[in-house]
């Protein structure tokens, strides 16, 4: 049952995600913030057909600890799931993500239209200096931003090396940095087709204030709270 659930899914989602990345395309003259809000439709109806479809639901816990103020947001990596439950979850926001994936045809273009921070991974020098002066960017216009700290998707259970990028960003910007725990993977894993029905939980921490905090300590706690709060979620 779980794989014709989802290859449903599949299919409506290569059908629907073109005819999304068209009209991104068309908000190219509006404000950024009012393209994101367009854009992310798209999330809404992704997510809706994960429960309609594949059974999959969602529930939150902590959303009273999502600032007021744009922030950075660091979550746990392990699907695809959570790159459509954030853009619910949270305020308008930008990802950090890797310049390659603008170039897929109609999802990338559709992205592009997000105003990311497209990041060059080979050059990791370059790349920190794009994080920390779009980073600060981005927070003056509003957006949060949303960085993986293990850089890529990880196998539920398993635990990858926490990178600083995102600890450095909120030392530079003085932005609160959220903690972000959800157990995914058990239901939708690590770059796998099969989606099995069930109950997803999304965890916030509390932010994390960088005032008179160094990047090392800032990671280290952001790290801390996320593993803790994963053995929580079995």
């Amino acid at each position: 049952m779980a794989v014709i659930r989802s290859l449903i899914y599949f299919l409506l989602q290569v059908t629907i995600t073109p005819l999304y990345a068209l009209l991104a395309i068309f908000t190219f003259p509006f404000h950024p913030l009012t393209r994101y809000r367009i854009i992310s439709g798209w999330a809404h109806v992704m997510l809706w057909l994960l429960r309609m479809v594949c059974g999959i639901r969602m529930e939150v816990r902590g959303a009273e600890n999502i600032p007021r103020e744009p922030c950075i947001v660091l979550c746990k990596h392990q699907s695809a799931w959570e790159t459509i439950a954030l853009q619910i979850v949270f305020p308008p926001q930008v990802w950090v993500l890797k310049r390659e994936l603008l170039w897929l045809p109609f999802f990338g273009w559709g992205l592009a239209m997000t105003s990311p921070i497209a990041i060059n991974r080979s050059n990791r020098k370059a790349a920190m200096m794009q994080l920390l002066k779009q980073g600060q960017e981005r927070l003056n216009m509003g957006f949060c931003i949303v960085i993986f700290p293990e850089g890529t998707r990880i196998p539920y259970g398993q635990r990858g090396k926490y990178k600083i990028g995102g600890a450095l960003l909120g030392e530079h910007c003085g932005a609160p940095v959220v903690p972000v725990a959800h157990n995914a993977g058990k239901l939708w894993g690590r770059n796998s087709f099969l989606k099995h029905p069930g109950m997803i939980t999304m965890s916030i921490g509390a932010p994390i204030t960088p005032d008179g905090l160094k990047a090392d300590e800032i990671n280290r706690r952001a790290e801390d709270w996320i593993e803790s709060e994963l053995e929580k979620l079995g």
